[in-house]
């Protein structure tokens, strides 16, 4: 039997995920973070006018970048790979009774 002045151990039992408000606000920050380099890339364009390959090449990098930011901002973020800890403590008490029986009954 168990002791009853003995308390219980707290257990995980799920892996709550984060709550939907603060991945939207992650989500928000990633798409902000990728338009913001859009205006970056063709400002580095104009100053770069003179060396034509590189103005075209941060040009061409810029085109995609809104189409990215949608795309990873629509896009849920993965779950995390952690396991939980679980209680697996030796119960004897439920492997002492013999095969098929059965407490109280009918």
């Amino acid at each position: 039997m168990s002791d009853p002045q003995r308390k219980p151990e707290a257990v995980l039992i799920t892996d709550a995920a984060m709550s939907h408000e603060e991945e939207i606000e992650v989500r928000k920050h990633r798409y902000k973070i990728l338009w913001g380099l859009r205006l970056p890339f063709m400002i580095l364009a104009a100053v770069f006018y003179q060396i034509p390959w590189l103005a075209v090449t941060l040009l061409v990098l810029s085109i995609p970048l809104p189409w990215i930011a949608v795309i990873v901002a629509n896009d849920r973020l993965p779950r995390k790979a952690e396991r939980p800890s679980r209680l697996r403590r030796h119960r004897p008490e439920l492997e002492s009774r013999p095969d098929g029986a059965v407490e109280g009954g009918l």
